[in-house]
Protein backbone atom coordinates (compact mmCIF):
# COMPACT_ATOMS: atom_id res chain seq x y z
CA UNK A 1 0.00 0.00 0.00
CA UNK A 2 1.24 3.50 -0.69
CA UNK A 3 0.76 6.65 1.33
CA UNK A 4 1.23 8.82 -1.74
CA UNK A 5 -1.54 10.46 -3.70
CA UNK A 6 -1.52 11.54 -7.35
CA UNK A 7 0.80 14.31 -8.31
CA UNK A 8 -0.33 17.30 -10.32
CA UNK A 9 -0.13 17.23 -14.08
CA UNK A 10 1.90 19.47 -16.33
CA UNK A 11 1.90 23.23 -15.89
CA UNK A 12 -0.95 25.04 -17.62
CA UNK A 13 -0.32 25.71 -21.31
CA UNK A 14 -2.28 27.22 -24.14
CA UNK A 15 -3.97 24.93 -26.63
CA UNK A 16 -4.90 25.14 -30.25
CA UNK A 17 -7.98 24.04 -32.18
CA UNK A 18 -6.02 20.99 -33.32
CA UNK A 19 -5.30 20.10 -29.69
CA UNK A 20 -9.00 20.42 -28.89
CA UNK A 21 -10.11 18.28 -31.84
CA UNK A 22 -9.68 14.85 -30.16
CA UNK A 23 -11.68 16.00 -27.12
CA UNK A 24 -14.38 17.47 -29.38
CA UNK A 25 -14.61 14.19 -31.26
CA UNK A 26 -14.91 12.21 -28.03
CA UNK A 27 -17.60 14.60 -26.79
CA UNK A 28 -19.71 14.29 -29.92
CA UNK A 29 -19.46 10.49 -29.71
CA UNK A 30 -20.41 10.45 -26.01
CA UNK A 31 -23.49 12.61 -26.58
CA UNK A 32 -24.47 10.49 -29.58
CA UNK A 33 -24.48 7.44 -27.28
CA UNK A 34 -26.55 8.99 -24.50
CA UNK A 35 -29.25 6.73 -23.17
CA UNK A 36 -32.38 7.05 -25.32
CA UNK A 37 -34.48 8.55 -22.54
CA UNK A 38 -31.80 11.13 -21.66
CA UNK A 39 -31.32 12.08 -25.31
CA UNK A 40 -35.08 12.43 -25.84
CA UNK A 41 -35.31 14.68 -22.79
CA UNK A 42 -32.48 16.92 -24.04
CA UNK A 43 -33.99 17.18 -27.51
CA UNK A 44 -37.37 18.14 -26.07
CA UNK A 45 -35.68 20.69 -23.80
CA UNK A 46 -33.75 22.16 -26.73
CA UNK A 47 -36.97 22.52 -28.70
CA UNK A 48 -38.75 24.21 -25.79
CA UNK A 49 -35.89 26.66 -25.17
CA UNK A 50 -35.58 27.46 -28.89
CA UNK A 51 -39.30 28.10 -29.21
CA UNK A 52 -39.14 30.35 -26.14
CA UNK A 53 -36.10 32.24 -27.48
CA UNK A 54 -34.04 31.25 -24.43
CA UNK A 55 -30.29 30.63 -24.87
CA UNK A 56 -29.37 27.25 -23.36
CA UNK A 57 -25.99 25.63 -22.76
CA UNK A 58 -24.82 22.21 -21.76
CA UNK A 59 -22.45 22.95 -18.85
CA UNK A 60 -20.27 21.59 -16.10
CA UNK A 61 -19.71 17.90 -15.59
CA UNK A 62 -21.72 17.01 -18.68
CA UNK A 63 -19.21 18.84 -20.90
CA UNK A 64 -16.20 17.59 -18.95
CA UNK A 65 -17.26 13.96 -19.06
CA UNK A 66 -18.24 14.11 -22.72
CA UNK A 67 -14.88 15.62 -23.68
CA UNK A 68 -13.15 12.85 -21.74
CA UNK A 69 -15.18 10.28 -23.69
CA UNK A 70 -16.57 8.78 -20.50
CA UNK A 71 -19.37 6.27 -20.79
CA UNK A 72 -22.63 7.89 -21.77
CA UNK A 73 -24.25 6.24 -18.77
CA UNK A 74 -21.93 8.22 -16.51
CA UNK A 75 -22.68 11.62 -18.03
CA UNK A 76 -24.54 13.99 -15.71
CA UNK A 77 -26.82 16.39 -17.53
CA UNK A 78 -26.72 20.04 -16.46
CA UNK A 79 -28.07 22.91 -18.56
CA UNK A 80 -27.77 26.66 -17.88
CA UNK A 81 -30.40 28.93 -19.40
CA UNK A 82 -30.93 32.70 -19.68
CA UNK A 83 -34.31 32.51 -17.95
CA UNK A 84 -35.92 31.26 -14.75
CA UNK A 85 -35.53 27.46 -14.58
CA UNK A 86 -38.52 27.16 -12.27
CA UNK A 87 -40.87 28.51 -14.91
CA UNK A 88 -39.52 26.43 -17.79
CA UNK A 89 -38.74 23.26 -15.79
CA UNK A 90 -42.38 22.77 -14.84
CA UNK A 91 -43.40 23.21 -18.50
CA UNK A 92 -40.72 20.75 -19.64
CA UNK A 93 -41.74 18.20 -17.00
CA UNK A 94 -45.35 18.45 -18.16
CA UNK A 95 -44.34 17.98 -21.80
CA UNK A 96 -42.28 14.89 -20.91
CA UNK A 97 -44.81 13.46 -18.49
CA UNK A 98 -42.14 13.74 -15.82
CA UNK A 99 -41.65 15.37 -12.44
CA UNK A 100 -40.52 18.89 -11.52
CA UNK A 101 -38.40 19.38 -8.37
CA UNK A 102 -37.21 22.69 -6.94
CA UNK A 103 -33.61 22.16 -5.80
CA UNK A 104 -32.87 25.71 -4.65
CA UNK A 105 -35.53 28.40 -4.97
CA UNK A 106 -33.19 31.15 -3.81
CA UNK A 107 -30.53 30.34 -6.42
CA UNK A 108 -33.18 29.37 -8.98
CA UNK A 109 -32.06 25.79 -9.57
CA UNK A 110 -34.61 23.19 -10.65
CA UNK A 111 -34.68 19.55 -11.73
CA UNK A 112 -36.74 17.57 -14.22
CA UNK A 113 -37.02 13.80 -13.79
CA UNK A 114 -38.67 11.64 -16.43
CA UNK A 115 -40.53 8.55 -15.33
CA UNK A 116 -38.91 5.14 -15.69
CA UNK A 117 -41.88 3.69 -17.54
CA UNK A 118 -40.25 2.67 -20.81
CA UNK A 119 -39.27 -0.82 -21.88
CA UNK A 120 -35.72 -0.12 -20.73
CA UNK A 121 -36.89 0.88 -17.25
CA UNK A 122 -34.75 4.03 -17.40
CA UNK A 123 -35.38 7.43 -15.95
CA UNK A 124 -33.44 10.57 -16.84
CA UNK A 125 -32.58 13.71 -14.87
CA UNK A 126 -31.91 17.25 -16.09
CA UNK A 127 -30.74 20.01 -13.75
CA UNK A 128 -31.41 23.59 -14.81
CA UNK A 129 -29.66 26.70 -13.51
CA UNK A 130 -29.94 30.35 -14.56
CA UNK A 131 -27.51 32.99 -15.80
CA UNK A 132 -28.22 36.66 -16.45
CA UNK A 133 -25.15 38.29 -18.03
CA UNK A 134 -24.02 35.78 -20.63
CA UNK A 135 -22.84 32.20 -20.14
CA UNK A 136 -19.41 33.44 -19.05
CA UNK A 137 -21.02 34.86 -15.88
CA UNK A 138 -22.23 31.35 -15.05
CA UNK A 139 -18.87 29.74 -15.79
CA UNK A 140 -17.04 32.31 -13.65
CA UNK A 141 -18.89 30.99 -10.58
CA UNK A 142 -18.01 27.34 -11.09
CA UNK A 143 -15.56 25.31 -9.05
CA UNK A 144 -12.84 23.93 -11.34
CA UNK A 145 -11.66 24.85 -14.81
CA UNK A 146 -12.65 21.44 -16.18
CA UNK A 147 -16.20 22.15 -15.00
CA UNK A 148 -16.23 25.72 -16.32
CA UNK A 149 -16.92 24.90 -19.97
CA UNK A 150 -20.13 25.16 -21.95
CA UNK A 151 -21.55 24.27 -25.36
CA UNK A 152 -24.81 25.54 -26.78
CA UNK A 153 -27.34 22.77 -26.28
CA UNK A 154 -28.29 22.59 -29.96
CA UNK A 155 -24.60 22.32 -30.97
CA UNK A 156 -24.00 19.64 -28.35
CA UNK A 157 -26.88 17.54 -29.69
CA UNK A 158 -25.83 17.99 -33.32
CA UNK A 159 -22.26 16.93 -32.58
CA UNK A 160 -20.81 20.29 -33.60
CA UNK A 161 -18.33 20.74 -30.73
CA UNK A 162 -15.10 21.88 -32.40
CA UNK A 163 -14.45 25.61 -31.92
CA UNK A 164 -17.81 25.89 -30.14
CA UNK A 165 -16.72 25.07 -26.58
CA UNK A 166 -16.93 28.16 -24.36
CA UNK A 167 -13.83 27.79 -22.23
CA UNK A 168 -12.73 31.06 -20.56
CA UNK A 169 -10.54 29.38 -17.91
CA UNK A 170 -8.63 26.82 -19.97
CA UNK A 171 -10.57 23.73 -18.92
CA UNK A 172 -9.88 21.87 -22.17
CA UNK A 173 -6.16 22.49 -21.71
CA UNK A 174 -6.36 21.14 -18.16
CA UNK A 175 -8.27 18.09 -19.35
CA UNK A 176 -5.53 17.45 -21.88
CA UNK A 177 -2.90 17.80 -19.15
CA UNK A 178 -4.87 15.66 -16.69
CA UNK A 179 -5.34 18.42 -14.12
CA UNK A 180 -8.07 19.55 -11.73
CA UNK A 181 -7.47 23.24 -11.03
CA UNK A 182 -9.60 25.69 -9.06
CA UNK A 183 -11.21 28.27 -11.32
CA UNK A 184 -10.28 31.00 -8.82
CA UNK A 185 -8.60 31.35 -5.42
CA UNK A 186 -11.91 31.85 -3.61
CA UNK A 187 -13.55 28.74 -5.10
CA UNK A 188 -13.62 26.86 -1.78
CA UNK A 189 -14.67 29.86 0.25
CA UNK A 190 -17.70 30.24 -2.03
CA UNK A 191 -18.79 26.62 -1.49
CA UNK A 192 -16.68 24.45 0.86
CA UNK A 193 -18.11 21.13 -0.37
CA UNK A 194 -15.86 21.67 -3.38
CA UNK A 195 -12.95 20.65 -1.15
CA UNK A 196 -14.21 17.10 -0.93
CA UNK A 197 -15.59 17.18 -4.46
CA UNK A 198 -12.06 17.74 -5.80
CA UNK A 199 -10.95 14.48 -4.19
CA UNK A 200 -14.01 12.65 -5.48
CA UNK A 201 -13.49 13.97 -9.02
CA UNK A 202 -9.88 12.87 -8.93
CA UNK A 203 -11.01 9.40 -7.81
CA UNK A 204 -13.68 9.11 -10.49
CA UNK A 205 -11.90 10.71 -13.45
CA UNK A 206 -8.23 9.94 -12.86
CA UNK A 207 -7.36 13.64 -13.10
CA UNK A 208 -4.78 14.95 -10.61
CA UNK A 209 -5.30 17.96 -8.38
CA UNK A 210 -2.65 20.53 -9.28
CA UNK A 211 -0.27 21.74 -6.60
CA UNK A 212 -1.59 25.28 -6.34
CA UNK A 213 -5.12 23.94 -5.84
CA UNK A 214 -3.86 21.53 -3.18
CA UNK A 215 -2.35 24.50 -1.35
CA UNK A 216 -5.71 26.30 -1.46
CA UNK A 217 -7.42 23.16 -0.14
CA UNK A 218 -5.06 22.88 2.82
CA UNK A 219 -5.64 26.55 3.55
CA UNK A 220 -9.42 26.19 3.47
CA UNK A 221 -9.86 22.62 4.79
CA UNK A 222 -11.56 23.70 8.01
CA UNK A 223 -14.32 25.35 5.96
CA UNK A 224 -15.67 21.91 5.06
CA UNK A 225 -17.47 21.88 8.42
CA UNK A 226 -19.81 24.55 7.02
CA UNK A 227 -21.17 22.22 4.34
CA UNK A 228 -24.42 20.40 4.94
CA UNK A 229 -24.00 16.86 6.31
CA UNK A 230 -25.97 15.45 3.40
CA UNK A 231 -23.59 16.91 0.82
CA UNK A 232 -20.54 15.70 2.75
CA UNK A 233 -22.09 12.24 3.02
CA UNK A 234 -22.68 12.05 -0.73
CA UNK A 235 -19.16 13.13 -1.68
CA UNK A 236 -17.63 10.80 0.91
CA UNK A 237 -19.61 7.75 -0.20
CA UNK A 238 -18.90 8.44 -3.88
CA UNK A 239 -15.19 8.67 -3.02
CA UNK A 240 -15.33 5.37 -1.14
CA UNK A 241 -17.19 3.80 -4.06
CA UNK A 242 -14.29 4.55 -6.41
CA UNK A 243 -11.69 1.84 -7.08
CA UNK A 244 -8.63 1.97 -4.78
CA UNK A 245 -10.64 3.98 -2.27
CA UNK A 246 -7.84 3.90 0.31
CA UNK A 247 -5.72 6.05 -1.98
CA UNK A 248 -8.37 8.76 -2.06
CA UNK A 249 -9.01 8.60 1.68
CA UNK A 250 -5.29 9.17 2.17
CA UNK A 251 -5.52 12.14 -0.18
CA UNK A 252 -8.42 13.58 1.84
CA UNK A 253 -6.35 13.08 4.98
CA UNK A 254 -3.21 14.70 3.54
CA UNK A 255 -5.30 17.74 2.56
CA UNK A 256 -6.77 18.07 6.07
CA UNK A 257 -10.30 16.96 5.14
CA UNK A 258 -10.60 13.57 6.84
CA UNK A 259 -10.21 15.07 10.30
CA UNK A 260 -13.08 17.44 9.57
CA UNK A 261 -15.37 14.61 8.46
CA UNK A 262 -14.35 12.14 11.18
CA UNK A 263 -12.63 13.96 14.06
CA UNK A 264 -12.81 10.65 15.97
CA UNK A 265 -10.16 9.22 13.67
CA UNK A 266 -7.66 11.87 14.70
CA UNK A 267 -7.41 10.12 18.07
CA UNK A 268 -6.09 7.00 16.33
CA UNK A 269 -2.93 8.65 15.01
CA UNK A 270 0.19 7.17 16.56
CA UNK A 271 -1.74 4.82 18.87
CA UNK A 272 0.46 1.73 19.09
CA UNK A 273 -0.87 -1.82 18.95
CA UNK A 274 0.36 -5.26 20.02
CA UNK A 275 3.27 -6.76 18.12
CA UNK A 276 0.89 -8.83 15.99
CA UNK A 277 -0.08 -5.58 14.24
CA UNK A 278 2.14 -3.97 11.62
CA UNK A 279 0.48 -0.52 11.76
CA UNK A 280 -0.63 1.85 14.48
CA UNK A 281 -4.41 2.18 14.82
CA UNK A 282 -4.76 4.95 12.24
CA UNK A 283 -2.56 3.18 9.70
CA UNK A 284 -4.46 -0.04 10.33
CA UNK A 285 -7.80 1.63 9.52
CA UNK A 286 -6.47 2.98 6.23
CA UNK A 287 -4.99 -0.39 5.33
CA UNK A 288 -8.34 -2.04 6.13
CA UNK A 289 -9.98 0.22 3.54
CA UNK A 290 -7.33 -0.88 1.04
CA UNK A 291 -8.02 -4.54 1.65
CA UNK A 292 -11.82 -4.17 1.70
CA UNK A 293 -11.50 -2.49 -1.70
CA UNK A 294 -9.27 -5.29 -2.99
CA UNK A 295 -11.73 -7.93 -1.76
CA UNK A 296 -14.62 -6.23 -3.57
CA UNK A 297 -12.64 -5.84 -6.81
CA UNK A 298 -10.98 -9.28 -6.47
CA UNK A 299 -7.69 -7.59 -7.30
CA UNK A 300 -5.02 -7.94 -4.60
CA UNK A 301 -1.63 -6.36 -4.00
CA UNK A 302 -0.60 -9.52 -2.11
CA UNK A 303 -0.36 -12.73 -4.18
CA UNK A 304 -0.94 -14.70 -0.97
CA UNK A 305 -4.20 -12.87 -0.24
CA UNK A 306 -5.24 -13.24 -3.87
CA UNK A 307 -4.70 -16.98 -3.76
CA UNK A 308 -6.27 -17.72 -0.39
CA UNK A 309 -9.15 -15.25 0.13
CA UNK A 310 -12.37 -17.27 -0.32
CA UNK A 311 -15.21 -16.08 -2.51
CA UNK A 312 -18.79 -17.23 -2.92
CA UNK A 313 -21.06 -17.55 -5.94
CA UNK A 314 -22.61 -14.20 -6.85
CA UNK A 315 -20.19 -12.25 -4.66
CA UNK A 316 -19.69 -9.42 -7.17
CA UNK A 317 -23.43 -8.93 -7.54
CA UNK A 318 -23.92 -9.15 -3.78
CA UNK A 319 -21.55 -6.29 -2.97
CA UNK A 320 -22.99 -4.26 -5.85
CA UNK A 321 -26.47 -4.37 -4.28
CA UNK A 322 -27.81 -0.95 -3.20
CA UNK A 323 -27.87 -0.75 0.58
CA UNK A 324 -28.70 2.82 1.63
CA UNK A 325 -28.54 6.39 0.33
CA UNK A 326 -28.28 4.88 -3.20
CA UNK A 327 -24.90 3.34 -2.38
CA UNK A 328 -23.83 -0.29 -2.45
CA UNK A 329 -22.93 -2.87 0.15
CA UNK A 330 -19.36 -2.67 -1.11
CA UNK A 331 -19.16 1.05 -0.39
CA UNK A 332 -20.45 0.53 3.14
CA UNK A 333 -17.99 -2.33 3.65
CA UNK A 334 -15.20 0.16 2.95
CA UNK A 335 -16.79 2.69 5.32
CA UNK A 336 -17.03 0.03 8.04
CA UNK A 337 -13.37 -0.82 7.44
CA UNK A 338 -12.47 2.83 8.00
CA UNK A 339 -14.39 2.97 11.29
CA UNK A 340 -14.22 -0.55 12.72
CA UNK A 341 -11.51 0.20 15.32
CA UNK A 342 -12.48 3.82 15.93
CA UNK A 343 -12.87 3.19 19.69
CA UNK A 344 -9.45 1.63 20.23
CA UNK A 345 -7.78 4.87 21.41
CA UNK A 346 -10.47 5.35 24.08
CA UNK A 347 -10.36 1.74 25.29
CA UNK A 348 -6.59 1.19 25.27
CA UNK A 349 -4.96 -0.13 28.44
CA UNK A 350 -1.40 -1.22 29.10
CA UNK A 351 -0.85 -3.98 31.66
CA UNK A 352 2.17 -3.97 34.04
CA UNK A 353 3.75 -6.55 31.76
CA UNK A 354 3.52 -4.05 28.91
CA UNK A 355 0.76 -5.94 27.12
CA UNK A 356 -1.58 -3.62 25.20
CA UNK A 357 -5.32 -4.37 25.37
CA UNK A 358 -8.45 -2.79 23.89
CA UNK A 359 -11.25 -4.23 26.04
CA UNK A 360 -14.71 -3.44 24.74
CA UNK A 361 -13.55 -1.55 21.68
CA UNK A 362 -16.05 -3.33 19.42
CA UNK A 363 -19.00 -2.39 21.62
CA UNK A 364 -17.82 1.18 22.12
CA UNK A 365 -16.94 1.39 18.44
CA UNK A 366 -20.43 0.50 17.27
CA UNK A 367 -21.81 3.50 19.14
CA UNK A 368 -19.11 5.82 17.77
CA UNK A 369 -19.58 4.58 14.20
CA UNK A 370 -23.35 4.96 14.48
CA UNK A 371 -22.99 8.49 15.86
CA UNK A 372 -20.69 9.43 12.96
CA UNK A 373 -23.14 7.97 10.43
CA UNK A 374 -26.06 9.83 11.98
CA UNK A 375 -24.02 13.03 11.97
CA UNK A 376 -23.71 12.62 8.20
CA UNK A 377 -27.48 12.03 7.94
CA UNK A 378 -27.11 8.46 6.72
CA UNK A 379 -30.26 6.39 6.48
CA UNK A 380 -31.47 4.15 9.28
CA UNK A 381 -30.51 0.98 7.43
CA UNK A 382 -26.96 2.25 6.92
CA UNK A 383 -26.64 3.09 10.62
CA UNK A 384 -27.89 -0.35 11.67
CA UNK A 385 -25.61 -2.02 9.13
CA UNK A 386 -22.53 -0.19 10.38
CA UNK A 387 -23.42 -0.84 14.03
CA UNK A 388 -23.68 -4.59 13.46
CA UNK A 389 -20.51 -4.82 11.39
CA UNK A 390 -18.38 -2.86 13.84
CA UNK A 391 -19.76 -4.72 16.87
CA UNK A 392 -19.18 -8.16 15.35
CA UNK A 393 -16.08 -7.56 13.25
CA UNK A 394 -13.98 -9.90 15.42
CA UNK A 395 -16.60 -12.61 15.74
CA UNK A 396 -15.67 -14.87 12.79
CA UNK A 397 -12.17 -15.44 14.19
CA UNK A 398 -13.46 -15.68 17.76
CA UNK A 399 -15.78 -18.54 16.74
CA UNK A 400 -12.84 -20.90 16.26
CA UNK A 401 -12.79 -23.64 18.90
CA UNK A 402 -9.30 -23.89 20.41
CA UNK A 403 -7.74 -22.91 17.11
CA UNK A 404 -9.95 -25.33 15.19
CA UNK A 405 -12.88 -24.60 12.91
CA UNK A 406 -16.09 -23.10 14.32
CA UNK A 407 -18.75 -25.62 15.30
CA UNK A 408 -21.86 -25.89 13.17
CA UNK A 409 -23.88 -24.54 16.06
CA UNK A 410 -21.60 -21.48 16.34
CA UNK A 411 -21.97 -20.87 12.62
CA UNK A 412 -25.74 -21.15 12.84
CA UNK A 413 -25.79 -18.64 15.69
CA UNK A 414 -23.60 -16.31 13.69
CA UNK A 415 -26.02 -16.23 10.75
CA UNK A 416 -29.00 -16.07 13.08
CA UNK A 417 -27.64 -13.10 15.03
CA UNK A 418 -26.22 -11.10 12.11
CA UNK A 419 -28.83 -11.90 9.49
CA UNK A 420 -28.56 -9.51 6.55
CA UNK A 421 -25.09 -8.31 7.55
CA UNK A 422 -23.49 -11.74 8.07
CA UNK A 423 -21.62 -11.99 4.76
CA UNK A 424 -20.51 -8.36 4.88
CA UNK A 425 -19.04 -8.90 8.35
CA UNK A 426 -17.14 -11.99 7.21
CA UNK A 427 -15.27 -9.87 4.71
CA UNK A 428 -14.78 -7.00 7.14
CA UNK A 429 -13.13 -9.59 9.36
CA UNK A 430 -10.92 -10.65 6.44
CA UNK A 431 -9.96 -7.04 5.65
CA UNK A 432 -9.22 -6.46 9.35
CA UNK A 433 -7.00 -9.54 9.47
CA UNK A 434 -5.07 -8.60 6.34
CA UNK A 435 -4.59 -5.02 7.57
CA UNK A 436 -3.38 -6.25 10.96
CA UNK A 437 -0.60 -8.32 9.47
CA UNK A 438 0.23 -6.08 6.51
CA UNK A 439 3.64 -6.94 5.04
CA UNK A 440 4.15 -9.47 7.87
CA UNK A 441 1.46 -11.76 6.45
CA UNK A 442 2.73 -15.36 6.35
CA UNK A 443 1.24 -18.39 4.54
CA UNK A 444 0.30 -20.47 7.64
CA UNK A 445 -1.74 -17.68 9.26
CA UNK A 446 -3.36 -16.68 5.98
CA UNK A 447 -4.35 -20.29 5.36
CA UNK A 448 -5.88 -20.58 8.86
CA UNK A 449 -7.89 -17.39 8.35
CA UNK A 450 -9.04 -18.51 4.90
CA UNK A 451 -10.10 -21.93 6.25
CA UNK A 452 -12.22 -20.26 8.93
CA UNK A 453 -13.99 -17.95 6.48
CA UNK A 454 -14.46 -20.78 3.95
CA UNK A 455 -15.92 -23.01 6.65
CA UNK A 456 -18.42 -20.35 7.75
CA UNK A 457 -19.44 -19.81 4.12
CA UNK A 458 -19.78 -23.55 3.49
CA UNK A 459 -21.66 -24.49 6.66
CA UNK A 460 -23.80 -21.38 6.88
CA UNK A 461 -26.92 -20.73 4.81
CA UNK A 462 -26.14 -19.57 1.29
CA UNK A 463 -29.54 -18.36 0.14
CA UNK A 464 -30.81 -15.00 1.43
CA UNK A 465 -34.05 -16.56 2.68
CA UNK A 466 -32.07 -19.18 4.56
CA UNK A 467 -29.68 -16.62 6.02
CA UNK A 468 -32.53 -14.70 7.60
CA UNK A 469 -34.56 -17.71 8.77
CA UNK A 470 -34.31 -17.95 12.55
CA UNK A 471 -36.46 -20.91 13.55
CA UNK A 472 -36.58 -24.65 13.01
CA UNK A 473 -38.08 -26.32 9.99
CA UNK A 474 -38.98 -29.37 12.09
CA UNK A 475 -41.19 -27.66 14.67
CA UNK A 476 -43.45 -24.65 14.86
CA UNK A 477 -44.36 -22.59 17.89
CA UNK A 478 -47.77 -24.25 17.92
CA UNK A 479 -46.13 -27.69 18.03
CA UNK A 480 -44.17 -26.72 21.13
CA UNK A 481 -47.10 -25.00 22.84
CA UNK A 482 -49.41 -27.99 22.21
CA UNK A 483 -46.81 -30.59 23.23
CA UNK A 484 -45.76 -28.90 26.48
CA UNK A 485 -48.92 -26.90 27.23
CA UNK A 486 -47.12 -23.55 27.08
CA UNK A 487 -48.44 -20.07 26.44
CA UNK A 488 -46.86 -17.84 23.74
CA UNK A 489 -43.73 -16.14 25.10
CA UNK A 490 -39.93 -16.17 25.33
CA UNK A 491 -39.79 -19.78 26.51
CA UNK A 492 -41.34 -20.96 23.25
CA UNK A 493 -38.97 -18.78 21.24
CA UNK A 494 -35.97 -20.09 23.17
CA UNK A 495 -36.97 -23.69 22.54
CA UNK A 496 -37.42 -23.00 18.83
CA UNK A 497 -33.94 -21.44 18.64
CA UNK A 498 -32.37 -24.38 20.46
CA UNK A 499 -34.00 -26.85 18.08
CA UNK A 500 -33.01 -24.76 15.06
CA UNK A 501 -29.36 -24.75 16.14
CA UNK A 502 -29.37 -28.49 16.71
CA UNK A 503 -31.05 -29.00 13.34
CA UNK A 504 -28.44 -26.83 11.59
CA UNK A 505 -25.59 -28.76 13.21
CA UNK A 506 -27.09 -32.16 12.35
CA UNK A 507 -27.84 -33.19 15.95
CA UNK A 508 -31.53 -33.70 15.20
CA UNK A 509 -33.16 -34.74 11.95
CA UNK A 510 -36.75 -35.65 12.73
CA UNK A 511 -39.75 -34.18 14.51
CA UNK A 512 -39.47 -36.75 17.29
CA UNK A 513 -35.80 -35.94 17.92
CA UNK A 514 -36.62 -32.23 17.92
CA UNK A 515 -39.38 -32.70 20.51
CA UNK A 516 -37.07 -34.79 22.66
CA UNK A 517 -34.39 -32.08 22.56
CA UNK A 518 -36.98 -29.39 23.40
CA UNK A 519 -38.17 -31.50 26.37
CA UNK A 520 -34.58 -31.79 27.65
CA UNK A 521 -34.03 -28.04 27.35
CA UNK A 522 -37.30 -27.32 29.11
CA UNK A 523 -36.43 -29.70 31.95
CA UNK A 524 -32.88 -28.32 32.42
CA UNK A 525 -33.86 -24.67 32.17
CA UNK A 526 -32.00 -24.01 28.93
CA UNK A 527 -35.06 -22.98 26.98
CA UNK A 528 -34.29 -19.30 26.81
CA UNK A 529 -30.81 -19.77 25.47
CA UNK A 530 -29.33 -18.28 22.35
Amino acid sequence: MTNEFPRAGKPAQTYSDSALAPAASRAAHAVAELRPRAKAMLKRADRLFSESGVPAYLVGGAVRDAMMGRSARDVDVDVAIAASPHALASELAAALGGKFVSLDAERDVARVITRADGADGESATLDLSAFADGIESDLALRDFTVNAMAVELSDALSGDWRRRVRDPFGGARDLRDGVIRAARDSAFESDPIRLLRAVRLSAETGLSIDESTQALMRRDAALLSRSSPERVREELLRTLAAPRAGRWIRMADALGLLAVIFPELDEARGVSQPKEHYYDVFGHLLAAVDFADEIIRDDYSSPLAARETPRFDGMDAYFAQPLSDAHSRGTFLKLAALLHDVAKPRTKTVEPSGRVRFFGHSEAGEDMAAAAARRLRMGGRAVRHLRAMVRHHLRPRQMSNGGGLPTSRAVHRYYRDLGDVALDTLYLNMADFLAARGPLLAPPEMERQARTISHILRVGPQKPEARTRKMSGLLTGHDIMNEFRLRPGPIVGGLLRAVAEAEASGEVGSREEALSLAKTHLRTGGSAGG
